[in-house]
């Protein structure tokens, strides 16, 4: 039996998140995350296998993207870190959800790396694309090799008011480039990246991009709400839940060599796998791999 998509949309204290729901109601919860810049649709051919044997998949659209909206005018448009867990951990608060799989990349696999490390309760396994996505914020100002700092260049390029006003006016061409850059070999017709990038409509998302880069490397406040959880995560806290990792083999952004290290925060890491071919959006490019390494996760 087939379960097609729901749309749907739940509030938290702060935002009204959308999301798509397919499976059925009383299967394994689990909850798949986007990156930047990205949307649900990444996950078009992992949700419906999931759903199809039996598991209830729930996919949002982060802070900043399609129709998930801030409740109050007054909430500082954040896109740091603890923001991006606290809303994790409230859309689960929100749908009732008390345990669930997470499965996450980039900006959504450090949601889910969040929730993991700070409340491993609510957390069955952990599918963390490109390894142990919480940032070391303390550290940012420490160089990385040439060839990594090359790899970041939108970051400091968002650093820079050029920057804001670059993709407030063409987010659709930076971020197009962006997706040719970290993933090579992802040839996506230009309808299926207009599918996507109507999310990067929403009207808060050149705020909510400007402060994650910005507050990632000191450059700009954050939530003062959410300083408590910046706080637990400065600590680096290891990821106690089972685990496994995935890695594009040809991630032009955050090539495999930079999770090798990241083993020995998941004790219980059930392995470390190099994705073949596949860059920086894995779900779309390799599919097959999300989906066992998820019914692995359940068993």
């Amino acid at each position: 039996m087939t379960h097609a998509a729901e749309r749907l949309l739940t509030r938290t204290d702060t935002l009204a998140i959308a999301y798509e729901q397919s499976g059925p109601a009383d299967g394994q919860p689990v909850i798949l995350l986007h990156g930047f810049p990205d949307d649900p649709r990444t996950w078009d051919g992992v949700a419906p296998a999931l759903a199809a044997t039996g598991f209830r998949v729930l996919v949002p659209w982060l802070r900043g993207y399609g129709e998930t909206r801030f409740l109050d005018p007054a909430t500082p448009r954040s896109g740091q870190q603890a923001a991006l867990g606290a809303d994790l951990l409230a859309f689960m608060d929100a749908l009732g959800i008390a345990r669930a799989l997470l499965a996450g990349y980039d900006w959504g696999g450090r949601a889910a790396c969040i929730v993991a490390a700070l409340w491993p309760e609510r957390v069955s396994g952990l599918l963390s694309i490109n390894g142990y996505n919480i940032q070391d914020i303390a550290a940012s100002g420490r160089p990385a090799a040439p060839e990594q700092e090359h790899r970041h260049w939108y970051q400091w390029y968002f650093h820079t008011e050029r920057g804001r006003a670059g993709l407030a006016q063409d987010r659709r061409a930076l971020c197009r480039l962006l997706w040719r850059l970290w993933s090579p070999n992802l040839d996506v017709p230009d309808a299926e990246f207009e599918r996507t990038a109507a999310s990067f409509n929403n009207p808060d998302f050149v705020d909510v991009v400007i402060q994650s880069y910005r507050h990632r490397h000191l450059a700009a406040p954050g939530d003062p709400a959410l300083e408590p959880i910046e706080q637990r995560l400065a600590t680096r806290p290891p990821i106690t839940a089972p685990a496994i990792i995935l890695h594009g083999a040809c991630d032009g952004v955050d090539p495999p060599a930079n999770s090798e290290g990241h083993v020995s925060r998941f004790p219980q890491l059930r392995r470390r796998e190099v994705v073949p071919v596949a860059g920086h959006f894995l779900p779309r490019e390799a599919p097959e791999p999300v989906v066992s390494a998820l019914r692995e996760l359940a068993r």
